[in-house]
């Protein structure tokens, strides 16, 4: 059974289908866009890049001088006196070229100060987009999407887009400008010696091109499947009681081994190309240099060239052919950032849900009354809820029963509008949700789920979740209804105790009560239980019912219920099955039908008696 359950992972794991990169230019122009808000603070930043860059490119002519003083000052002295140099001449040159690689420093510092800026407010801005956009994706995006995979994007995509951004950015547009005035500089010093140099550059930049191309498919890949190593990684952690329970741990260690051996494998594409370059680029400036100084001996023979100019010229071939070398190497190490960048720019470009309506409605005074009118919802193939009509009265408190995938959740996700319906009509208090804003919507609701959800933070702030501004009193009232208050209490720090995840003192049953608690706190209209108790024990639960069925009293009620015993009062039960209320009525009037009601309740009850 192992072996086959085994065979089903790797062979899930060994057809996920690799992306390639989709519209690079696309991307890189949707990032420049983003850039081309702080366009100011670029302008200031090239400006200094082109000071930083005209300090350097005067250098080599100063040095130039120097060599030529020295080498005029040996070949006009005679072999019986000293060398004729004009050391004046030389220390005035020195100190220039001290001012000039100063003044050089201050602007490279200047438009490195900016750009890091210019980065991390790109960043900043891209992640508040995130995070806005991540609370109005709809929930089949998180449904179809695994944790791990989001925070992957959400992290080191965008770190690796923060990186590039500051770094490589910058040391690409300086070597661009570099190239361009090396290249400038060696024309003007000799046109012959100039064209060689050209050649090796051509030939470098074609040799780079080539690599580019087989670099983004290798980035795109590496991002690829480093999201999902890690979307694996969390939803084994996150399971592990289970994988152990199920002895599963070969078959995790053998589906893990393969998505890391394949990160492994495209990793190592990635940065080998990104590497590779770099040593061919620097085997033709070699080559380039040997002809270079053969043509440029031949021409300081001939007197059509001074020492100094000639070693000045190959300062200038350096300042090409390196830039050139750091270029390519750049290029290449940037198609990581647009590989992430576009990860990036897919969770930007989710379908969000749909937006209110200019003509929004309020619901003034609350009361409760629902009505579903033919609700139909689904998906192209898959229709989940077909054609449910139900009417519920202020104050009832309505249960809801099935089996496993019979629609209950799925009803409730409607009335909330988590979803939206693909035709019919749901009203609260005779106006059509849709009408309502969202916001004004679920205020109407207080909720407690199966999985209970409590953050980082103090056992006060996390039961006043739902109503801000709720005074201690009112916390430790909610709490003794929800009979938790004495297990705070007892805790070292009381209220204030901060819950983590490290905080191994609180059970889930005692998450569960707290998240209780906060329902009962927020005092809404229509209450939403959805296996409220499953996760605390007979006794308690009975505790709780009591405390709920005051809470109740009043107010509109949906329980989600497996166990039949805490819905047995409710006013009315719905028993749902493939999308459709086939039974409602009491408890007794069901148990009367014989129907499918009858036959889940006999099935919890019957055995053992």
């Amino acid at each position: 059974m192992n072996d086959e359950r085994s065979n089903d992972i790797l062979s899930f794991d060994s057809e996920i289908s690799i992306e390639k990169a989709k519209d690079t230019k696309k991307t890189l122009k949707r990032l420049m866009k983003l850039l081309l808000n702080q366009k100011w603070k670029l302008i200031v930043v090239i400006f200094f890049a082109i000071m930083s860059l005209a300090f350097t490119m005067i250098a080599p002519l100063i040095f130039s001088e120097a060599i030529n003083t020295i080498y005029d000052g040996i070949k006009n002295t005679s072999s019986s006196s000293y060398f004729n140099i004009r050391f004046d001449i030389i220390m005035k040159l020195a100190f220039i070229l001290l001012g000039i690689y100063l003044l050089s420093f201050i602007s490279n510092y200047i438009q490195q100060y900016i750009m890091a800026s210019v980065a991390q407010t790109l960043v900043l801005s891209i992640r508040k987009k995130i995070s806005e956009k991540l609370t109005k994706v709809t929930l089949k995006y998180y449904d179809t999407h695994k944790k791990g995979e989001i925070l992957s994007r959400i992290s080191n995509d965008l770190e690796k887009v923060s990186d590039t951004l500051q770094s490589g950015l910058m040391q690409f547009i300086t070597a661009v400008l570099s190239i361009i005035g090396a290249v400038s500089l060696m024309i003007f010093i000799n046109w012959i010696l100039a064209l060689v140099a050209i050649f090796i550059i051509i030939m470098g930049i074609i040799a780079a091109s080539m690599f580019e191309k087989k670099s983004i498919n290798y980035f795109t890949n590496r991002q690829e499947s480093l999201g999902k190593f890690n979307g694996q990684i969390e939803e084994y952690f996150t399971g592990q009681m289970e994988v152990k329970a199920f002895n599963m741990e070969e078959d995790i260690i053998k589906a893990v081994e393969m998505s890391n051996e394949k990160l492994y494998l495209d990793e190592k594409k990635a940065q080998f190309i990104t590497y590779a370059i770099n040593p061919l680029i620097r085997l033709m400036n070699q080559v380039g240099y040997v002809v270079i100084a053969a043509i440029g001996a031949i021409f300081a023979i001939q007197g059509r060239l001074s020492i100094g100019i000639i070693q000045a010229f190959f300062q200038y071939v350096d300042q090409a052919s390196e830039p050139l070398t750091e270029a390519a190497y750049i290029l290449n190490s940037m198609q990581a950032a647009i590989a992430s960048a576009e990860r990036v720019f897919e969770i930007l470009d989710e379908v969000e849900e749909a937006g209110d309506i200019a003509d929004n409605q309020i619901i003034s005074n609350p009361k409760g009354n629902i009505e579903f009118k033919n609700i139909r919802f689904g998906y192209e193939k898959e229709i989940l809820i077909s054609g449910v009509s139900l009417k519920v009265t202020a104050g009832q408190k309505v249960a809801i029963v099935g089996p496993t995938g019979a629609g209950k959740t799925t009803l409730i996700n409607l009335l909330i509008r988590f979803y939206d319906l693909n035709s019919g009509k749901i009203e609260i208090d005779g106006i059509d949700i849709t009408n309502l804003k969202r916001s004004d919507l679920r205020a109407l609701f207080g909720m407690v789920l199966q999985d209970s959800w409590l953050f980082d933070g103090s056992i006060k702030d996390n039961i006043s979740y739902g109503r801000e501004g709720a005074d201690i009193s009112e916390i430790q009232n909610s709490a003794r209804l929800a009979k938790i208050d004495d297990f705070i209490r007892a805790l070292p720090h009381g209220y204030d105790t901060v819950l983590s995840d490290e905080n191994s003192s609180i059970s889930q049953g005692q998450k569960q009560l707290l998240c209780i608690a906060r329902a009962i706190l927020a005092d809404p209209k229509i209450l939403i239980l959805d296996e409220a108790t499953s996760s605390v024990d007979t006794r308690t639960e009975l505790e709780i019912q009591n405390a709920m069925d005051n809470l109740m009293k009043g107010r509109t009620s949906f329980i989600i219920a497996h166990r039949l015993s805490t819905i047995k009062n409710a006013d009315k039960i719905l028993v749902m099955d493939k999308g459709n209320i086939v039974e409602q009525g009491t408890h007794g009037e069901l148990l009367t039908k014989n129907g499918l009601y009858n036959k889940i309740y006999n099935s919890q009850f019957s055995h053992g008696k």
